[in-house]
């Protein structure tokens, strides 16, 4: 779970205002943070589907954001890509 300190530090970075959470970059690492969480969580639940589910579904929203970064602006997405340290498959 992203506390609300956590979530506000991201925007503030990511973000061109400390209100500005629809950006996609800030919607990614928003994601990614929770995915994290949600990975912990998984290790130590292994039969908890529904929540695996949850997660695939955070994945393949963070992949079309990814897509989406990198065709409307290549730069910012890069930064991103190794700022996360993921790996540049989108």
């Amino acid at each position: 779970m992203i506390t609300t300190e956590e979530k506000q530090a991201i925007i503030a970075k990511y973000g061109n205002n400390p209100t500005d959470s629809g950006k996609a970059e800030v919607q990614i690492v928003l994601i990614s943070t929770r995915v994290k969480n949600l990975t912990e969580h998984l290790i130590a639940n292994k039969n908890d589907n529904h929540s695996r589910r949850g997660m695939r579904l955070m994945l393949g929203k963070r992949s079309k954001l990814l897509k989406h970064l990198k065709d409307t602006d290549i730069e910012r997405y890069r930064y991103l890509i190794k700022d996360l340290e993921l790996k540049d498959r989108y």
